[in-house]
């Protein structure tokens, strides 16, 4: 199915190995350039490298860039639910909608780095217990938004990340507004097939789900066939120093697609 929706490019800036003035400067030139929102990610450690490089705490790191831009939408990439209590993510997702003027996307997830878990004291479970946590954060943090004071802004967005066909994408179903996945290619026509599905099953218009997919490479290779399988964010992962020469390429096809 291809997208009626406009082409939007974001970036996930990783933050690790860099001082938080590189990764702030990142978010200033990402804004400048024209991204329309901006990822970190939520995990413990550098990724990549050394395990004992500089790394930055993600939520925290997501206050300061609130305060530090002023139009770009900006989340977690994502957090996994069992690392915080859900009803306190609710008030944090909200506080930082009030801090940033409505520019707050939720990007949660399941969760999968069992060493995080373990280094940091957090029960761990199945994939399937997981999944179920999941499904519960996400209905405790619902109503949270609903009780606090004071209220969102907006509707906070949600975005889920993976791509599980049989649980998955039926809670994606259940509960995004966006979906984010690695897929590529035929694999992420099928699973988002799989979406529609599960939406049709409950009875949701699946084009109220946004289809997001991280990429790299050239635009016109890359993004043109996704589009036409329904994907209409496009988010690149950049190291630092956080070179934008890619991302440039991304905006103008971008552009280019939207009509200017």
């Amino acid at each position: 199915m291809e997208t009626t929706r406009l082409i939007r490019i974001g970036v996930q800036l990783n933050p690790q190995h860099a001082p938080y003035a590189v990764l702030r400067d990142a978010v200033l030139r990402a804004e400048a350039a024209g991204v329309d929102i901006v990822f970190n990610w939520d995990h413990f450690w550098p990724l990549g490298g050394d395990r004992d490089g500089e790394h930055h705490e993600c939520w925290t790191t997501l206050g300061a860039w609130a305060e530090s831009t002023s139009r770009i939408e900006l989340g977690p990439m994502v957090s996994a639910v069992g690392y915080r209590n859900p009803d306190l993510l609710a008030d944090m997702a909200r506080t930082l909608d009030h801090v940033s003027g409505g520019r707050f996307v939720l990007g949660l997830g399941a969760g999968f780095r069992a060493a995080e878990y373990a280094e940091y004291g957090i029960p761990f479970g199945t994939p399937g217990e997981r999944l179920d946590q999941l499904e519960e954060g996400l209905e405790r943090i619902t109503r949270r938004l609903g009780l606090g004071h004071p209220a969102p802004t907006r509707h906070i967005p949600v975005l889920l990340g993976g791509g599980g066909e049989r649980r998955t994408l039926g809670v994606v179903a259940r509960h995004a507004d966006i979906w984010n996945t690695f897929a590529e290619g035929e694999d992420f026509a099928r699973k988002s097939r799989v979406l529609d599905e599960h939406c049709a099953r409950i009875g949701r218009d699946p084009g109220e789900i946004e289809r997001s997919v991280l990429v790299g490479g050239e635009p016109r290779e890359i993004g043109e066939p996704l589009v036409a399988m329904g994907a209409s964010l496009f988010i690149l992962g950049l190291n630092p120093p956080y070179d934008l020469d890619a991302v440039a390429r991304w905006l103008a096809w971008r552009d280019a697609v939207n009509g200017g």
